[in-house]
């Protein structure tokens, strides 16, 4: 039961699965944190794994950057595969004066620029919004472990360089950061009828002109690996 985009056998992904964007942090979580890990697909290089951590079954696979990549590899995992759960842990660039570098922002809601929704032909604009069971596992999970955490809007864009300098004006709504997945990831979740949620760490703070570096981002940013595996195993 391949897909273009995943060479997996059905029942090889388990129901709960984590979406770094990069493949190789897909690998790294797996390597670091699952038990007996088994890489089920290299096609592309989006790298897949299926392990146990505390004796449940989670996958982690990448989903590539931008709502087109998230937004196959998402629909594929949920409709193709069986999977029930998505956890997109990635990082962003935070916007909201009150938070900086290293931080957790677990994503209520996903405003965007991109016309995603518009496959669905609604008579109005949708809310792309997390689901609550994973959001309280989260947060759950976030304070069992004494992380500070942020809650919250954020902003899903096309572009990663905006021509039109626009963070500011997200920003006066209350946008905590921007990434370019959980819109598309949300939507996706909300029309197979499964759940979804997106945990952040801010990589940088571009309206301060501060960042961190490519290794920090590939391998260090384990409180938002912790926060998502603890709360796959309590829903």
């Amino acid at each position: 039961m391949s897909t273009p985009h995943n060479n997996a056998e059905y029942g090889q992904i388990a129901k709960t699965v984590l979406m770094p964007g990069d493949p190789l942090r897909a690998k790294f979580i797996a390597e670091t944190y699952l038990e007996n890990p088994v890489c089920y697909n290299e096609v592309r290089g989006m790298l897949g794994f299926t392990g146990t951590y505390k004796g449940k079954e989670i996958s982690v696979q990448g989903s590539g950057m931008g709502m087109p990549s998230i937004g196959i590899y998402s629909h594929e995992l949920y409709n193709v595969y069986g999977v029930e759960n998505i956890f997109r842990i990635g990082t962003a660039g935070s916007i909201a004066d009150n938070i900086n570098l290293r931080e957790i922002i677990i994503g209520q809601s996903a405003s965007t620029n991109s016309n995603y929704a518009s496959q669905y032909r609604l008579p109005g604009t949708y809310a792309p919004t997390a689901s609550y069971k994973l959001l309280k596992a989260a947060v759950d999970a976030a304070d069992k472990l004494g992380s500070a955490y942020h809650v919250g809007n954020i902003l899903s864009s096309d572009t990663f360089y905006d021509d039109a300098s626009s963070l500011a004006d997200w920003q006066k709504m209350g946008v905590l950061a921007i990434e370019m997945e959980a819109a598309a990831l949300y939507m996706n979740a909300a029309r197979a009828g499964k759940n979804a949620l997106c945990i952040l760490t801010v990589s940088d703070c571009p309206l301060k002109n501060l960042s961190t570096t490519a290794q920090e981002r590939q391998t260090s940013f384990r409180d938002m690996m912790e926060i998502a595996l603890e709360a796959a195993i309590n829903i």
